[in-house]
């Protein structure tokens, strides 16, 4: 482990105990979320949330298969399961899981599964795995409606500023250190939700608004 690595998990802990000290039991479920966005083996940080034995699931289970071969999105199963550098991934059926297991890099979600539109912005977050789009065989998850048609409004701009600030920033990083420099210190191209709203507003009202 890292001089740097060691500080951070003295500094994580530290913080963990802080938290559950003042807010209690709550705060021990947003340690438990951290963690388990960055706890993949080469694989981080993830849109994971912990299941009740600790383990990483990702896309709040979400069958990642289901998107490119059923063209839709299914919750999987707990019956089928598959961990992929320690992040659990569920499916709806034994074929989908045994088409993850041979190729799980053809199925894996762009951005770690995080809301897209937030990456344009540098801030890995969010994310629902029931608001998505499919570019180029590659899959675009979104959180809500709102994130997806605020990415779409400029899908022309904000797709390679995504993937610029994935690569340069995101990826193998730590999320929460991540989100909160992101959060302090915007990027220059920083539009509020309000500026967002507006700018979609104007493209439904011309009809130049995708929808997918």
């Amino acid at each position: 482990m890292t001089t740097f690595k060691k500080i951070f998990s003295i500094l994580f802990s530290t913080l963990c105990i802080a938290a559950v000290a003042v807010l209690g039991a709550v705060s021990l479920g947003g340690c438990s979320a951290i963690n388990a966005q960055n706890k993949g083996e080469g694989y981080q940080p993830v849109n994971a949330t912990p299941d009740a034995e600790g383990n990483a699931v990702m896309l709040k289970g979400y069958d990642v298969v289901s998107y490119f071969v059923d063209n839709k999105h299914a919750m999987g199963s707990t019956q089928f399961k598959s961990n992929y550098k320690g992040i659990i991934f569920q499916f709806a059926s034994a074929d989908h899981k045994a088409l993850f297991d041979k190729e799980p890099t053809k199925y894996l979600p762009e951005f770690g599964g995080y809301c897209s539109d937030g990456i344009v912005y540098g801030i890995p977050w969010g994310g629902d795995g029931d608001t998505w789009i499919m570019r180029e065989g590659k899959l675009y998850i979104f959180g809500g409606q709102g994130s997806k048609d605020a990415f779409l409004v400029d899908e022309k701009n904000n797709m390679p500023l995504a993937q610029k600030y994935w690569k340069e920033e995101i990826s193998g990083s730590n999320s929460f250190i991540q989100r909160s420099k992101r959060l302090m210190i915007r990027v220059p191209h920083y539009k509020s939700g309000e500026e967002l709203a507006k700018l979609v507003a104007e493209a439904k009202a011309k009809g130049t608004l995708p929808q997918n």
